[in-house]
């Protein structure tokens, strides 16, 4: 077996895909029980706004702004007290709040996840901390009670553990695994589209990786469930965040052992091959049939061109 960690490049693929570029220092072990309150209560804290998949951004100044101090997100109504703590950055604390019920005030306005990120409004920092934040943030507001005994829990660690006071259990943060994977051969890759993409949209299948099975069984069995397509050997791509509401991308190229495709129309609208040569002229916007792949920022546009550009 060839050992390649020492010629892998110093920027792995994860680097360049959306949403994880986040810079804060996490500390993890040092979070006390009530290290978001500690932090709320420094004078640098700075406070991200997220409420219904959507960030409040101050759009007053040159470049869009995600952060505020704490007395002004307070002034707009944030529930502050259900705040967490993302870490340590330049030396001031950065936290996550829920937003309040009204919309922003003059200056600001409340942007969703995607938008952000397909527009660049945020820098990579910044988006990377927002997946973050979005991620935590649905994670408390979905486990707020005990589901051992049914009791409301508590908010310990600056977000990262709920806490039973009836029958103490604890409860900590989870990721859901997603596996995305772009079945190829020498020369054919296998893409789909699901109805709700927009029009000429085709991508790479995924689905959720199940307990008690690997990345890689999970890449053959979805590409089996959703295509038809046996696969043989699995190599692990890149990984990305993914805040809707808390997943992880995980990314794989699948050794494809048969062409013959038997789509699951419940699942998608249509899988096709598509050769090296019509993948190229996708990325690069010339495709005669109007066929587009997911914005660069996504990991399936990385796994497609990834594959289109290698030598075969």
């Amino acid at each position: 077996m060839t050992f390649h960690l020492f010629d892998s490049p110093a920027r792995e693929p994860s680097q360049f895909v959306g949403f994880a570029g986040n810079l804060i220092d996490r500390l993890s072990e040092k979070r006390s029980d009530n290290a978001a309150a500690e932090a709320l209560a420094n004078p640098d804290a700075r406070v991200m706004l997220m409420r219904e998949g959507r960030t409040w951004l101050r759009m007053d100044g040159q470049y869009p702004d995600a952060w505020l101090r704490p007395m002004h997100a307070q002034a707009f109504g944030a529930k502050l007290e259900h705040a967490v703590l993302l870490g340590w950055l330049d030396g001031r604390p950065r936290l996550a709040a829920p937003a309040g019920p009204d919309e922003p005030p003059p200056g600001m306005k409340a942007i969703d996840y995607r938008s952000i990120y397909t527009q660049g409004l945020l820098d990579d920092g910044d988006t990377g901390a927002l997946a973050q934040g979005a991620a935590l943030l649905a994670w408390n507001g979905s486990h707020r009670f005990c589901s051992r005994c049914g009791a409301k829990t508590e908010m310990r660690a600056g977000g990262y553990k709920r806490v039973c006071p009836n029958c103490k259990a604890e409860h900590f943060p989870r990721t859901d695994p997603v596996a995305i994977m772009l079945a190829v051969s020498r020369d054919k890759c296998l893409m789909g589209r699901s109805p709700h993409f927009a029009p000429g949209m085709y991508s790479c299948l995924a689905g959720f990786i199940e307990p008690g099975e690997t990345i890689e069984n999970a890449v053959r069995r979805e590409t089996f469930e959703e295509a038809g397509i046996r696969l043989g050997r699995v190599a692990y791509h890149a990984s990305q965040p993914w805040p809707f509401p808390y997943s992880l991308m995980i990314g794989c190229f699948g050794e494809a052992l048969n062409e013959d495709i038997v789509a699951d129309k419940s699942e998608l609208e249509d899988v096709r091959w598509f050769t090296r040569g019509e993948t190229l002229d996708i990325l690069a916007g010339r495709s005669d049939q109007g066929i587009a792949v997911p914005p660069p920022m996504a990991i399936a546009h990385h796994l497609i061109k990834a594959w289109a550009e290698a030598d075969s």
